[in-house]
């Protein structure tokens, strides 16, 4: 069976480049609903934003410490399929809100210096003991700020056996997708700065080049078997 890492494109602002995304190939658009990113964007224009995208290509809304009200006020105006909780939600918390608007949801994990495999798994367990709508763990590098962090952290800490099911995020570009999909094996990966000129302003060369450079890795995995 052919192996075929799903592409997430995050932080997207413009028509332009919902439609480039799409265009190289992306499975999955993001939209910052984070007031404080430079990335956000605002519901009635995502919901515009998410009117243009065709069918099986999933639209996804970032959230930081949101309230349900605040979700279901989004919602209503811009009908992503999935949420991605980017704070300090707990499992509870994030259980929550995905029951009461019904959407499944990814939890991002900012991992910090020292963290074990042990750790990220233990994560794991507690979000989908919470839910049977948590469908997996989106891996980024800890930064004091929320959202995405453009730096790597050490992928040996995601084990083999984990990684089919880990989205992975933080310092992806054209350059190092490759090997890092390759060496980790994601089921996804998730970019934003990696694929910009200017902060929530994406690049159609930089996306075509990503998505691209995620594919060559795809073909190695595929001619190894």
């Amino acid at each position: 069976m052919t192996h075929r890492t799903r592409i997430k494109i995050c932080g997207l602002t413009r028509p332009q480049d919902v439609h480039s995304a799409i265009a190289a190939g992306a499975d999955a658009v993001g939209f910052v609903f984070y007031p404080k990113s430079p990335r956000y964007i605002a519901a009635a224009a995502a919901g515009q934003l998410i009117a243009q995208i065709p069918p099986f290509v999933t639209p996804v809304g970032l959230f930081v410490n949101a309230t349900l009200e605040e979700v279901q006020a989004i919602i209503a105006l811009a009908p992503i399929a999935l949420l991605q909780f980017h704070g300090d939600e707990t499992p509870e918390h994030c259980a929550a809100i995905a029951k009461a608007v019904n959407r499944p949801f990814i939890r991002a994990i900012r991992v910090k210096e020292g963290m074990q495999p042990a750790d990220l798994l233990e994560y794991e367990s507690e979000y989908r003991t919470a839910s049977t709508l948590f469908t997996g763990l989106l891996l980024d590098t800890f930064v004091d700020s929320y959202g995405g962090s453009g730096k790597v952290f050490d992928w040996s800490l995601i084990l083999e056996n984990f990684a089919p099911r880990v989205v992975l995020s933080g310092g992806l570009s054209a350059q190092n997708a490759t090997d890092a999909v390759q060496r980790v094996r994601p089921y996804a990966v998730d970019i934003s700065s990696g694929v910009e000129q200017d902060k929530g302003i994406k690049d159609a060369t930089k996306i075509r080049a990503f998505i691209a450079a995620v594919r060559a890795a795809d073909a190695t995995a595929d001619q190894t078997k």
